[in-house]
């Protein structure tokens, strides 16, 4: 099975991630990038869906096995230039010309649940899966860009308990605090998530202009503030 797919129906395009758990590593974001790329370039899709094909996880974040040894040995470059292509997979989304859904299938810990709070909605199955950031129990604080994506999807309230104390929230719960628009079972995930999406169909240059400025803070954290935090090796 190939890690990442898609599929077009009318102005929406939906992609499957396909990698187990969808952990992050260089090959996956690669692929992920790739797969933007593609349909941007080779359809006329207005609005993206990304779920997960896992019966239980829409991804649990970075993979830690791939990336602790090239850690571990001092290889700083393989480290530094993973973080770059994560923060330019989060850049291309919050900056893609395309409405953007997250339908989260499952649990979505640590970098799962940031690369959520990059999308433009999210909906999210009620009857399966956490989404919370166990980081500061594994003594892991954020790049400034990753806070700045919590921030745009996450109320100031509930995301203090969260950062802070690495609180899970259900679907139900993050549906009444407004991090989601929906919860709702997992059979329905899909269908309501593609008729949300059909209610978007919206001029790309219009959505990508607007989207430039309305995240233009995003962008900065990740394109400036963060390359210091990167270069000097500052993540834990």
């Amino acid at each position: 099975m190939k890690t990442i797919t898609w599929q077009l129906e009318g102005h929406v395009a939906t992609v499957w991630l396909n990698s187990g758990e969808n952990r992050f590593n260089n090959d996956f974001l690669q692929k992920f990038l790739e797969v933007l790329d593609e349909i941007e370039e080779s359809t006329d899709a207005r609005t993206l869906i990304v779920t997960s094909s896992h019966e239980k996880i829409f991804s649990n974040g970075i993979d830690l096995d791939w990336l602790s040894p090239y850690v571990l040995a001092g290889d700083t470059e393989t480290a530094k230039g993973f973080f770059y292509k994560l923060n330019a997979l989060f850049a291309r989304l919050v900056s893609y010309p395309l409405v953007t859904i997250a339908a989260i299938s499952g649990h979505a810990f640590a970098g799962g649940a940031i690369l959520a709070c990059a999308f433009d909605f999210r909906l999210m199955r009620s009857d399966r899966g956490f989404f919370c950031f166990p980081e500061v129990d594994l003594n892991i604080p954020f790049l400034p860009g990753m806070i700045a994506l919590l921030r745009s999807a996450i109320p100031r309230h509930k995301l203090d308990e969260m950062y802070y104390g690495g609180l899970r929230l259900t679907a139900k719960e993050c549906q009444a605090h407004h991090i989601i628009t929906k919860a709702c079972p997992r059979e329905e995930l899909m269908s309501e998530a593609l008729a949300f999406a059909g209610t978007f169909n919206k001029e790309r240059k219009t959505i990508k202009e607007m989207k430039r400025r309305y995240n233009s803070h995003i962008l900065h954290a990740l394109e400036v503030t963060d390359v210091p935090y990167i270069e000097e090796g500052r993540l834990n």
